[in-house]
């Protein structure tokens, strides 16, 4: 037995042809006997084996063979039985399948189960027995129980043996399908007052190397005169029924004849009685009705081969047989199992990846069992085959932002009369790549910030989003390097790196800056990180932090310089303007003038907008010479901030008339010597700082349009210059008239020149403290418009 073992192994072992390897086993090895060496067999190494975690898949039928991945050999798992697994069915195989996975791989594997003879021929009765009348002629038959032996081949059933051999002989009739019919035929006639019973052992052998068998006894009682035996009206049979039928179905009527009369005559049916239990599914009645009394079911088996028997009252018989074909109907549904899948795929991954292998098994035959699978629609996949296998794979590219899981779902029906169908549903996640890379909510930012603001006030919040996932989606704010006015951006402001807000380093001075623009970039937390920036614009709002300047009139705490009006002077007469300016914007700097003390209210008044005093009624020789004008000028800033301005006026129609007047009018009371003080102090400090920026200012712009050709405005705030036809068109706060002023004068104040250009007929007096009763008066005669640049020279009277 062990050579033929190895016989087998050695003539029917294959190797692998296209992923498909067979093998050849007997029955009943024992556990853990090898079957064959897989890994050489398929051209895999022990380490593919284990690093892809090989298995046996083996769909409806047990397990009987098992992988060894530390071997890479197939092993006998289960005692394997031929005739249970395959009954008659040759050849009897096993159909499995190794699977392999990273990446999936599918190899089908064959091990063919040979028969070994292990089962001798066997009768269902232990005995027969038969009640033959005397009369039986000789060459009468009778039909004897047929063996069955679940061996198949050589190791089947064989032959069979009668004995004693005195009265009857045994003929064996051999069918196309195989099937031996058993017959015992009387060679001899009986003679019952000879012997009535008679005993007889039919034996079943088989052909096995060790033959086995099998016996039934069988008793003959020898009856008085039955000479005519029950003859079936055909010696076949055939009928159709459908699986599944009802039990009590009708499905063939047959029919014997007996020549005999009366109780000899009379005719009764069975079904002979075998192994395959048949008479458990098939009864026969008097009538010859073939009734189904048990379950058919086409999967286990296609059609069935019944014996019957007619035998008559006085124990002659025939036999027929039944041939019934079962005829399928579509009643399994396709079976799906999950041969292999992964649960979760990157999104970057190529088209046709694998994600899920399966089979579907439909146990019908034909259309029944012809299936069609398909998965749902709108997601990226694909379902291909190769005979009973499926495979899900990707047909397009992937994209976690627009779906993050796919939930799919895999139904299969099979071709019958009405369809039958399964379906699974599995879930598959998309895990996210650093594809996309930050985006801002908005193409551009302006923020606002008031001037004087306290450093680390938080100005803005930029935002940006990434459609990425966890980490990947992290988005970190940095503040771009760049320059403001040649000094790094970083000092004036900062960026938070998780939130995105912007505070502000310094603190900001409107007129010095009054806007700038810098680069935020956003960076995710991917690798290689993704990132993309914005423009936020820094617009410094103006606060009234800058009070009024005055330029015009001066005021020295040297020579004294007063407007001159004539007594002849009608109502509306311009005295002089008053002209300020404010270095801040907006309404801040919108300034106003308003009269705050003078000699007379009821002689003067201040333009509310233009800052020109006119007089409001008719001067008169009762009026004071000597008149204080005190104008202050507000800005519209909230609070305002305001700057207060001394006029003097003179109204005389000469010189001489109030010379005495003015020779002490710088020292009246020393009116607000300390304040003089202070003023001209403040004034020279302004204009000293002022003349140093604009220097500074003029010096970078040369340097910075050599090296960039592009001009920088500077913010920074200028003191206006007012040339000798500078206008005011529009009549807020500057001079509406054109003045030009030059004053000459030398030791002796009595030959000192002095020249002066005026509009109109306006007269300045020019003052010196230290020079008593000397008064120099220049007036024009000729209209400056006229004759801008042409000043009159006059000397004094004697």
């Amino acid at each position: 037995m062990g050579r033929q073992v190895l016989f087998f192994i050695l003539i029917f072992s294959l190797g692998s042809v296209l992923g498909q390897v067979s093998y050849s086993i007997p029955e009943e090895m024992a556990k853990g006997s090898v079957v064959g060496n897989i890994a050489r067999d398929l051209g895999l190494n022990l380490k593919r084996i284990q690093s892809g975690k090989a298995r046996i898949f083996t769909g409806d039928s047990a397990e009987y063979i098992e992988l060894s991945r530390e071997k890479g050999v197939l092993l006998v798992k289960e005692r394997i039985d031929r005739e249970s697994l395959c009954r008659q069915t040759t050849p009897c195989a096993l159909h499995l399948q190794v699977i392999l996975e990273n990446p999936m791989e599918l190899f089908r594997i064959t091990v063919e189960i040979t028969d070994i003879n292990d089962n001798s021929p066997s009768f269902k009765n232990d005995e027969k027995r038969f009640e033959i009348s005397e009369s039986a002629v000789t060459g009468s038959k009778f039909v004897l129980e047929r063996a069955v032996d679940a061996d198949i081949g050589l190791n089947g059933l064989k032959n069979y043996s009668l004995k004693p051999t005195d009265n009857f002989l045994l003929n064996i009739q051999s069918h196309s399908d195989g099937i031996k019919k058993v017959e015992m035929v009387l060679h001899k006639p009986l003679d019952r007052e000879k012997g009535e019973h008679i005993s007889l052992l039919l034996t079943a052998v088989d052909g096995g190397e060790s033959q086995m068998s099998g016996t039934v006894k069988i008793f003959v009682t020898v009856l008085d005169v039955n000479d005519n035996a029950p003859v079936f009206m055909q010696s076949l049979y055939k009928a159709a029924m459908s699986e599944n039928s009802p039990k009590g179905t009708t499905l063939i009527t047959v029919s014997a004849s007996d020549a005999d009369k009366g109780t000899n005559g009379d005719v009764s049916y069975s079904v002979s009685t075998t192994m395959d239990s048949v008479s458990d599914i098939f009864t026969i009645n008097e009538h010859g009705e073939v009734i189904l009394v048990g379950e058919v079911d086409f999967e286990k088996a296609k059609y069935y081969r019944i014996d019957i028997e007619a035998q008559d009252s006085g124990g002659l018989s025939d036999s027929s047989k039944i041939i019934v074909d079962v005829i399928d109907i579509n009643d399994n549904t396709p079976v799906i199992r999950i041969l292999s899948k992964s649960d979760s795929i990157p999104e970057d991954s190529s088209q046709n990846t694998i994600i899920v292998m399966f089979s579907v098994l439909d146990a019908d035959s034909s259309n029944n069992g012809q299936v069609n699978c398909r998965i749902n629609d709108n997601i990226p996949l694909t379902i291909t085959s190769s005979n009973d296998f499926y495979s899900l794979v990707t047909d397009s590219e992937l994209d976690r932002e627009t779906a993050s899981q796919y939930n799919i779902t895999v139904a299969c029906s099979d071709e019958g009369v009405p369809s039958l169908s399964s379906s699974v549903t599995l879930t598959l996640q998309i895990s996210d790549v650093n594809d996309n890379a930050p985006v801002f909510e908005r193409s551009s930012y302006e923020a606002y910030i008031i001037e004087n603001n306290t450093p680390g006030l938080s100005i803005f919040t930029v935002k940006a989003r990434d459609a990425d996932w966890k980490q990947n989606a992290r988005v970190s704010y940095i503040l771009e390097d760049s320059s403001v006015n040649g000094v790094p951006v970083s000092s004036y402001v900062s960026v938070s790196a998780d939130s995105g807000v912007i505070h502000a380093v310094r603190s900001f001075d409107y007129e010095q800056i009054k806007h700038f623009h810098f680069r935020v970039k956003a960076q995710d937390g991917g690798s290689p990180p993704l990132s993309s920036n914005v423009t936020v614009k820094v617009l410094i709002q103006d606060r009234n932090d800058n009070p009024p300047q005055v330029l015009y009139p001066v005021q020295t705490g040297g020579s004294l310089v007063a407007e001159l009006v004539p007594r002849s002077a009608d109502v509306g007469y311009l005295v002089t303007k008053v002209v300020a300016v404010d270095v801040d914007s907006g309404q801040n700097a919108w300034l106003s003038y308003k009269l705050q003390k003078a000699t007379d209210r009821a002689l003067f008044e201040v333009g509310l907008q233009n800052g020109e005093i006119r007089t409001i009624r008719q001067v008169t020789d009762k009026d004071a010479v000597k008149q204080r004008l005190t104008v202050i000028v507000e800005d519209n800033g909230q609070p305002s901030r305001s700057a207060t301005v001394i006029v003097n006026v003179a109204v005389a129609d000469s010189f001489p008339e109030v010379l005495s007047e003015f020779t002490d009018f710088t020292q009246d009371k020393e009116y607000n010597d300390n304040l003089t003080f202070y003023l001209v102090l403040a004034l020279a400090v302004v204009s000293f700082l002022f003349i140093t920026c604009l220097v500074v200012i003029i010096s970078v712009k040369i340097y910075r349009w050599r090296q960039s050709r592009v001009m920088y405005h500077s913010n920074l705030p200028v003191i206006p210059y007012y040339p000798p036809r500078y206008s005011d068109t529009l009549g807020t706060g500057t001079l509406q008239h054109v003045y030009n002023y030059e004053v000459c004068r030398t030791t002796d104040s009595r030959k000192s020149d002095c020249k002066m250009g005026g509009a109109g007929s306006q007269n300045v007096l020019i003052m010196d403290p230290s020079s008593t009763g000397t008064m120099q008066r220049i007036q024009s005669e000729k209209n400056i418009l006229d004759e801008p640049d042409s000043p009159l020279e006059v000397r004094p009277s004697p």
